[in-house]
């Protein structure tokens, strides 16, 4: 049942020229992959203790933290129920749910198969990544770049296998699984060598992703990053060097909003290297002075991502997964904040007069174009989301906050 405030909103954006209906059924369609990592602050499990380490970091010790893959499942499964639509998880190589113990180079589909259970009573996909962090074998930073060939075969093996359980997991849930490559690789202080370090991790990576995958189950993304800790001088696998590696090998290209320069804007990035690579993996995160992995905020940067993926055509070839991990506040509060924020935003940009603006552009009429941007900020957005949720079954405004809060005080207790 429409409210007066959602009719009263569709007539107002009808009048600039946007169809709430359409916008909205096409936020429906739109599957976020929610990260895995945020509720036990990069943990994983193959321990029940201790930290990421490798150059991960999560700051804060808030009650609550998921302790076993069933908490983690839980979890989810609440944090999922706040938020319309149907989405994804995203999975990481080192939450396996098993009595085993392997090592990473020993993972295997059987590993994961609670995951992959779980994922189809819910009715969402998975994706995956290997981990490359958080072992004795990764301690100094490197990984497939490193110089000891007997540790970068044990990371093309750990890729492979992860590559390999990508695949099952794709063909078991009929979607294609994407498994996201990111290494630590890097040098505190400045290298003498980049190149030596950089031909080693391409010819790791080749050697990696030779063995073919049906691409119906799994797709390959790169990521990159300015920096991290303990790799301040020198990031083996920069932007240029997987942007070149993706468009030679096909893969897709992971752009997280955490691994560039403070004033870099991810938005001015989709159009350029969508002209030269299939498919685009967004990691959303909001970096504060550096890749710190802030809960996102409906803000301009988020804003700008969205308008671009509208208005360049690039929801088709942009698979959108969020990346940010806090552990000073509710971690499942953190997930919900985190995807209806996105989810906010790209219903903004479906909501805007496009083309009205586009003509504008296009007939160098910059002065009609501002006042349009100005202009269409006051637009009654927050009716059309409020409709959505309740079409959707979500709660919105205080019975959300009160949800939140309740489920916090449930899992408080957890050691």
């Amino acid at each position: 049942m429409t409210t007066r405030a959602y009719d009263a909103a569709r007539e107002t954006f009808a009048e600039w020229g946007a169809d709430t209906e359409a916008a909205m059924t096409a936020l429906a369609a739109i599957p976020i992959s929610v990260h895995c990592w945020q509720g036990d602050d990069v943990v994983g499990f193959e321990t029940r203790k201790g930290n990421s380490g490798g150059g991960i970091q999560a700051t804060g010790n808030y009650p609550g933290r998921a302790r076993t893959p069933a908490e983690l499942r839980a979890d989810l499964e609440f944090a999922y129920a706040q938020i319309p639509g149907r989405h994804r998880l995203n999975l990481h190589a080192f939450y396996l749910d098993t009595d085993e113990t392997p090592d990473r180079d020993e993972i295997e589909y059987r590993h994961f198969e609670p995951w992959v259970d779980w994922a189809r009573q819910q009715g969402i996909g998975l994706d995956f990544n290997p981990t490359f962090f958080a072992h004795p074998r990764a301690d100094d930073n490197l990984t497939l770049s490193h110089p000891d060939k007997g540790i970068r075969d044990f990371w093309i093996e750990h890729g492979r296998r992860s590559r390999d359980i990508a695949a099952r997991i794709g063909e078991a849930l009929g979607s294609p699984a994407v498994n996201n490559i990111w290494v630590p690789d890097g040098y505190k202080d400045t290298p003498v060598d980049r190149m030596a370090a950089r031909r080693r991790l391409e010819a790791s990576l080749d050697e990696m992703l030779s063995p073919p995958q049906d691409p119906r189950h799994m797709r390959d993304a790169v990521e990159s990053k300015l920096f991290g800790i303990g790799v301040e001088a020198c990031t083996v696998g920069s932007h240029e060097f997987y942007l070149g590696y993706a468009i030679r090998k096909g893969t897709l290209l992971c752009l997280d909003m955490g691994h560039f320069h403070p004033t870099e804007n991810i938005a001015d990035k989709l159009s350029s290297v969508s002209l030269s690579v299939d498919e685009i993996l967004l990691h959303v995160s909001r970096p504060m002075r550096w890749d710190s992995d802030h809960v996102i905020l409906l803000n301009d940067d988020i804003l700008q991502m969205a308008q671009e993926l509208v208005f360049a055509d690039l929801l088709g070839k942009t698979r959108i997964g969020l990346d940010f991990f806090d552990a000073t506040i509710s971690r499942t509060a953190a997930w919900v904040i985190g995807v209806r924020n996105m989810q906010k935003a790209l219903l903004r940009a479906l909501l805007l007069p496009r083309a009205r603006l586009q003509q504008a552009e296009h007939d160098l009429d910059h002065s009609t174009r501002l006042i349009l941007t100005e202009e269409l900020k006051d637009l009654p957005y927050a009716a059309v989301w409020a409709e959505f949720c309740d079409r959707m079954g979500v709660p919105t405004g205080a019975g959300l906050i009160a949800g939140l809060n309740a489920y916090q005080s449930s899992v408080a207790s957890r050691g």
